[in-house]
C-alpha cells in the first residue's frame, strides 16, 4: 500500500519547483531547436530515447514492466491521452503563438480540480483553494496578455483550440493515473505506459504531416535533444509520476502554473527578452495562488 500524504511537504515542494523550472527551460530548448528539427520528429526522437532509458533503468533496478497486473487498459488510456496532449501542443504551435498556447495549456489544473474529486473525494478543494487556482491562472494570463493583442485569425483560433485540447488531455491523463489501477503500480511503470505509447504515436503523426526526417543535425540540436530526453522526458516525468503516487494531485497541479512564468524569466535571462511589470505581477500572483491552494485547513 502506498503511503499518501494529505499535503505537500518540503521534499514535494522542492521536487515540484525543480520540475517546473526545468519545464520552463525546456520551452526555451524547444523554441531554439524547432527551426532545425521538425516539431513532431523532435518529439518522436525525444520519447523514443526516453523509452529506451526508462527500460534500461527498470532492468538495472529490477522493476517489472510487463507483469499482468490488470493495469493494461488504464495504462494504454493514459498513454493515448499523453500522446494526444503532445500532438496537440505541437500542432497548436504551427498556428498560434507560444504565449497564447501556454495560457490555454495551463487550464489543466482546473480539469483536475473539477473532475478528480468525483472519483477521489480526498482530492476535493475548499473555496480558498479554488480562489488560489483562479488567482494563479489570472496571473499567468496577465503575463502573456500581449499574446492576445490584435485580431484573431481563423488559423490562430484553430491553434488555440489545439492548445485547449492539450490542456484538457493533460488534466485527463492526471485523472486516469490518480483514479485508476495505474495509481498502484510503480512510478516507472506508470511513466512507461505514457512515453512508450507516445514514442509510437508521434512518428506516425509526423509522417502524416509530411515532416522531413533526418539525423544530420548540429551539435546544439543534439545537445538540446539529449537534455530534453534525459532530464525532461525521463527524469522529470519520472519524478512527477512518483509525486502523483504520494501527494494530492490537485495541490500538485497548482505548481504547474510556475512553468510558463519560469519560461518567461528564463527568456529574460537567456534570450535577453524584456523584464516587464506584467512578469513581476505574474510571479507574485502565482506565488499567492500556490500558497492559497496548499494552505492547510485549520483544526
Amino acid at each position: 500500500m502506498t503511503d499518501r500524504k494529505p499535503y505537500l511537504d518540503t521534499l514535494a515542494i522542492s521536487l515540484l519547483l525543480a520540475c517546473c523550472l526545468f519545464w520552463g527551460f525546456q520551452q526555451i530548448l524547444i523554441k531554439t531547436t524547432v527551426a532545425e528539427v521538425p516539431p513532431l520528429w523532435q518529439a518522436a526522437l525525444r520519447f523514443l530515447g526516453a523509452t529506451a532509458l526508462l527500460w534500461l533503468w527498470c532492468a538495472m533496478r529490477g522493476v517489472k514492466l510487463f507483469d499482468r497486473d490488470g493495469t493494461l487498459p488504464a495504462g494504454l488510456l493514459a498513454g493515448c491521452l499523453f500522446a494526444g496532449e503532445f500532438s496537440c501542443i505541437y500542432l497548436g504551435l504551427r498556428d498560434t503563438t507560444a504565449s497564447r498556447l501556454t495560457v490555454f495549456l495551463y487550464t489543466s489544473p482546473f480539469v483536475v480540480a473539477i473532475l478528480l474529486p468525483r472519483l477521489v473525494p480526498a482530492e476535493k478543494l475548499r473555496p480558498v483553494q479554488w480562489l488560489g487556482l483562479f488567482v494563479a491562472f489570472a496571473a499567468v494570463a496577465a503575463a502573456f496578455g500581449e499574446g492576445f493583442s490584435g485580431t484573431s485569425t481563423a488559423r490562430q483560433l484553430r491553434g488555440d483550440a489545439f492548445a485547449l485540447g492539450a490542456g484538457t488531455l493533460w488534466g485527463l491523463t492526471t485523472l486516469v493515473i490518480r483514479s485508476s489501477s495505474v495509481s498502484r503500480v510503480s512510478a516507472e511503470k506508470a511513466l512507461f505506459y505514457q512515453i512508450a505509447v507516445t514514442a509510437v504515436v508521434t512518428p506516425l503523426v509526423s509522417l502524416a504531416l509530411g515532416e522531413t526526417w533526418s539525423l544530420d543535425y548540429s551539435a546544439y540540436a543534439w545537445s538540446s535533444l539529449a537534455i530534453q530526453t534525459v532530464i525532461g522526458a525521463f527524469a522529470s516525468y519520472l519524478t512527477w509520476m512518483w509525486l502523483l503516487r504520494h501527494y494530492p494531485a490537485t495541490q500538485m497541479s497548482s505548481f504547474t502554473f510556475l512553468t510558463p512564468v519560469f519560461a518567461l524569466v528564463l527568456g529574460v535571462a537567456l534570450l535577453h527578452e524584456p523584464l516587464t511589470p506584467q512578469l513581476m505581477l505574474a510571479l507574485c500572483g502565482v506565488a499567492i495562488g500556490i500558497v492559497l491552494v496548499n494552505r492547510r485547513q485549520s483544526a
